[in-house]
C-alpha cells in the first residue's frame, strides 16, 4: 500500500510475546515513524495502558473482551464492530492469538476456527484488508518429536522441508491454519505469509505459558537473593542440551520481520519464513544470561535442583524479596505459566536443530539481534515493569 498514512494495524493476541512486540515496534517507529496511522491491540485478558509497557501514543486503541469462538459469525462481526469502531479501516492483520489444549485434535480445531472466524470478520468489515501475518514455529519441523526429529540429516532446516509424517501432521494445528489462509485468500485482494520462529525470548506484561525469559528471570533473581552475588549457577539441563545448536528468536526481531513482511507483499505473499537470530548453544548463552544477575553460569551439575523446584523450595525467600523490592505480585505463582516448558526447552531439546535464514534475508530484512542484546532487552523490560528487582 503506497499511502502509509492509511495503514491500520490490527494485532490479535497483543499481550503475547510477539503480539506485544509488534505493537511496541510500531509505536516506537518501526519501520518508519509514519508507517501506520492507527494501531488496534486486542488482548484476551484485560490489560491497562499503564501495565502494558507500551509508549504513550494517540494512534493506539487497546481492546479486550472479544471471544473469537463465541456465537456465530454474524454475532462476532457485530461484536468486533462494537468494540472496534474503526475496523473498516484495517489494512494489516497480525494474528497472534492462540488457545492451548492438551488434546491435539481439539487444539487443531479450536485454533483453525479462531483464525477462520477472525479473518472472515475482518475481511467482511474492512474493504481495505491487504495482508495477514500468521505465526507458526519449529514444531512444524518436528522438534517436539525429540529422538524422532526427522531433519537431523538436512541441517540447517529450510522452509521447503517436507511435512511431518502421520500421526504428527494431523496433530499439529499449524497445517490447519496454513490451509485455512490458502483457502480464505484465494481470489481475494489480500495476501498473507507464515513466520516460523524458534523459542522466542522476550517480555510479556502478563504471564504467558511459553515465556522462558520470564521463568529464568524469576529463578535467577531468587537464586541471587538466596545464594549471593557471584555464586555459581549450574545450567538446568543436560550435557547434550548444553551443546546442542539452535536459533533463538528475539521478540523484537520476530515482530519487526512480521511488520517488514507485511509491508512487502510482492516479496513475501503466500510464503513461509524461518525467523530467528544467530545459531548458538546454551554453552555460549548460559554464562551471558547469568551474568545479568551477577551470577556465574556453569555447565550442568548432576543432582542440581530444577528451577521450578528451587522456586517452590524458596517461596518464602521470594516473598521477602518481592516485598523489599516492591515487585508486582502474581508472577511466581500463576495458573498461566507452564512449568514443564523450561525443562522441555533446556533439557529435552538436546539435538542440533538450527534453521536456514536465507529466505528471510532475501526479502531485504537485515537486522541482527545478538544473544546478549536479546536477553538484556527482555530482562530490562521486566525490571521496568517491576516483575523482577
Amino acid at each position: 500500500m503506497d499511502d502509509q498514512q492509511g495503514r491500520h494495524a490490527l494485532i490479535l493476541g497483543a499481550s503475547g510475546i510477539t503480539g506485544w512486540a509488534i505493537v511496541n515496534s510500531i509505536l516506537e517507529g518501526y519501520s518508519s515513524k509514519d508507517a501506520f496511522a492507527k494501531v488496534t491491540a486486542v488482548t484476551n485478558r484485560p490489560l491497562s495502558r499503564d501495565d502494558s509497557g507500551w509508549p504513550s501514543d494517540s494512534r493506539l486503541d487497546l481492546v479486550s473482551g472479544i471471544d473469537l469462538l463465541q456465537g456465530g459469525q454474524a454475532s462476532l462481526n457485530e461484536l468486533i464492530k462494537e468494540k472496534i469502531p474503526s475496523i473498516n479501516t484495517v489494512t494489516h492483520l497480525y494474528f497472534y492469538a492462540y488457545q492451548q489444549n492438551d488434546d491435539n485434535r481439539i487444539e487443531c480445531d479450536v485454533n483453525r476456527k479462531m483464525l477462520e472466524r477472525a479473518v472472515t470478520a475482518v475481511e467482511n468489515l474492512s474493504p481495505k484488508l491487504a495482508y495477514t501475518v500468521l505465526p507458526s514455529g519449529t514444531k512444524i519441523y518436528g522438534v517436539h518429536m525429540l529422538d524422532q526429529f526427522p531433519f537431523a540429516d538436512i541441517l540447517p532446516i529450510k522452509e521447503d522441508a517436507p511435512p511431518l509424517p502421520e500421526p504428527w501432521v494431523s496433530d499439529l494445528f499449524y497445517y490447519d491454519q496454513i490451509d485455512c489462509l490458502k483457502t480464505l485468500s484465494r481470489g481475494k485482494q489480500w495476501t498473507w505469509c507464515e513466520i516460523r520462529p524458534d523459542n522466542i525470548i522476550g517480555f510479556v506484561p502478563n504471564n504467558n505459558a511459553y515465556c522462558l525469559a520470564q521463568t529464568l528471570a524469576l529463578y535467577l533473581s531468587l537464586f541471587h537473593y538466596v545464594e549471593g552475588g557471584g555464586a555459581s549457577c549450574p545450567f538446568p539441563g543436560t550435557e547434550k542440551s548444553w551443546k546442542a545448536l539452535y536459533n533463538e528468536s528475539p521478540q523484537d526481531m520476530v515482530a519487526r520481520f512480521s511488520i517488514h513482511a507485511s509491508l512487502h507483499p510482492e516479496k513475501t505473499g503466500t510464503k513461509s519464513f524461518n525467523c530467528a537470530g544467530e545459531e548458538t548453544s546454551w554453552k555460549e548463552k548460559w554464562p551471558i544470561i547469568c551474568q545479568y544477575f551477577d551470577l556465574r553460569g556453569t555447565p550442568p551439575v548432576e543432582g542440581s535442583m530444577a528451577p521450578s523446584a528451587y522456586m517452590e523450595d524458596h517461596r518464602q525467600d521470594w516473598d521477602r524479596l518481592a516485598k523489599q523490592s516492591s515487585l508486582k505480585g502474581g508472577f511466581l505463582d500463576n495458573n498461566i505459566s507452564h512449568p514443564h516448558f523450561q525443562y522441555f526447552i533446556m533439557a529435552l531439546l538436546d539435538f542440533d536443530r538450527h534453521m536456514d535464514m536465507g529466505a528471510m534475508r532475501a526479502t531485504g530484512y537485515t537486522e541482527i539481534i545478538n544473544t546478549n542484546e536479546c536477553w538484556t532487552i527482555a530482562f530490562d523490560r521486566m525490571r521496568k515493569a517491576r516483575i523482577i528487582p
